[in-house]
Order: C-alpha cells, then sequence, then structure tokens
C-alpha cells in the first residue's frame, strides 16, 4: 500500500498515512482536527532481491571476444557492424 504525506494547515503537523488507491484522502488531522493537504513527496523505490539485472541481462551482456563475421573480410555484410569495426 502507499504512503502519503499531509500536512496540518491549523498547527503545520507534518505525517504520513498508508492508504489504498481507492480510499479517499485525509480530511483532518490527528492531534488538532483542522484540516489537512496532501503533500507531494518524493517516491522511495527500491529492487529487493538478486534484482531482474543481475539474473537476466548481465551475463548476456556481449563479449567483444564473440566469434568474428565470416563474411567481413570479403566485403559480403556491407552493414554489418563487424564489417566496419575489424
Amino acid at each position: 500500500m502507499p504512503m502519503y504525506e499531509y500536512q496540518c494547515e491549523a498547527c503545520g503537523l507534518i505525517f504520513e498515512a498508508m492508504q489504498k488507491f481507492s480510499d479517499a484522502p485525509l480530511s483532518e488531522c490527528r492531534t488538532c482536527g483542522g484540516s489537512v493537504k496532501k503533500l507531494i513527496s518524493q517516491t522511495g523505490f527500491a529492487l529487493k532481491g538478486e534484482g531482474w539485472y543481475q539474473q537476466g541481462y548481465a551475463s548476456a551482456a556481449p563479449s567483444s571476444s564473440g566469434p568474428s563475421c565470416p563474411s567481413a573480410g570479403a566485403g559480403g555484410c556491407g552493414g554489418c557492424p563487424k564489417a566496419s569495426n575489424e
């Protein structure tokens, strides 16, 4: 569930509330009962565990010692990046 920040317009208290997306915004302060407004704050984002990069993409990165293009020397792969790099 997302965490939202609110600020009381009467006492200035800033507090957080865990709410569903479908919940209505809070309208009164927890301590003084004054009206509150929802603040726009930075989001917290963290990838937990081993992650997609480590499992899926790190080992699949192209290596520079891969097989060479067989027709690069003969000029047969005009649009091939390996043909222009050799």
